[in-house]
């Protein structure tokens, strides 16, 4: 009877492989731009009252702070941890939405010009972003498995 000790799922070679790919998609100009951009955004974003000159819409001014921390901490590491960070690209998505709706869903009178255009344009910028980390992560895995799937056709093809 043998006794082999079964090996752990972080070893699969699979896994070791997909690690890889991830490690070597971070190193690619594009990675490294959308996060640096993506980081720039949010604290466009959280200091956007202050640069802009909405500080007097309390609440406003809170939610861009938030927002703009919190999708810079969705983002930060996105290019140097690819593969445990790109699911987080989901929600930095849906903060970029949620920044476009802000000025007509939090409380009080806060819909004016400057604050409907800053963030306007500093949600879609977001939006599009965490689009662009999200599509990464898909054609990084279909072009994975393309690859994989044309070497497996050839090989039954010519064999």
């Amino acid at each position: 009877m043998s006794t082999q000790i079964p090996m752990g799922m972080e070893h699969h070679p699979d896994i070791v492989e997909l690690r890889e790919h991830y490690e070597r998609v971070t190193l690619t100009p594009r990675a490294q731009a959308v996060e640096a951009l993506a980081v720039l955004a949010g604290l466009f974003l959280a200091a956007s009252p202050w640069i802009v000159g909405f500080t007097a819409f309390s609440t406003l001014t809170v939610t861009c702070l938030i927002v703009g921390l919190a999708y810079c901490v969705l983002m930060a590491g996105y290019g140097s941890a690819y593969e445990r960070t790109h699911a987080r690209a989901w929600a930095a998505t849906l903060l970029g939405a949620w920044t476009i709706i802000s000025p007509w869903v939090v409380s009080g009178a806060v819909d004016r010009g400057k604050n409907i255009v800053t963030c306007m344009i500093a949600g879609a910028v977001m939006f599009l972003l965490g689009l662009a980390a999200i599509s990464m992560a898909t054609i990084t895995s279909n072009g994975a498995s393309m690859r994989r799937g044309r070497a497996g056709r050839a090989g039954r093809a010519g064999g």
